[in-house]
């Protein structure tokens, strides 16, 4: 896989990261989801696009030793979403249309500061993978000016 290839599948991780963080701050005051209950933070779960046994066992078939594309990174993928299974947040609020026959209205239970940290983390991991496939695209472009003039 092309340095191009595996910085664009590292951006592809770090968007969708940033898409549940910003769900995640968008539904933290919403006392219902779209089915009826209680939002639930998401957490995105990513990892290598192959496993590294996968790549170890890899071998060819004559000599037994690794072979080249078993050896070549993959990039990486979203594994999934995972919800978050920390229990509602109550407040008691008596007048609120969602109160309970107590008085308290859930709220999901998110919170600000670690989501925030999340997303200046996910946005620098962004920005660090737009800059090294900037760099890759630079590289290939000057070996094919190098390439011309030979």
């Amino acid at each position: 896989m092309e340095a191009v290839q595996i910085g664009k599948s590292a951006l592809d991780v770090e968007w969708r990261r940033l898409e549940l963080i910003a769900e995640n701050l968008a539904n933290m005051s919403s006392t219902r989801g779209p089915e009826g209950e209680v939002y639930h933070a998401q957490r995105l779960v990513s990892g290598p696009a192959s496993s590294f046994a996968g790549a170890m066992s890899a071998t060819d078939a004559l000599s037994g030793a690794p072979t080249t594309a078993s050896l070549a990174p993959t990039g990486v993928v979203v594994l999934g979403v995972e919800s978050d299974s920390a229990p509602p947040r109550r407040v008691y609020e008596p007048g609120h249309p969602h109160a309970d026959a107590d008085g308290f209205v859930e709220y999901p239970n998110i919170d600000h500061a670690e989501q925030m940290m999340q997303m200046m983390r996910s946005a620098r991991i962004y920005e660090a993978n737009l800059t090294a496939l900037t760099l890759a695209q630079q590289m290939y472009s000057r070996a094919l000016d190098l390439g011309r003039t030979s």
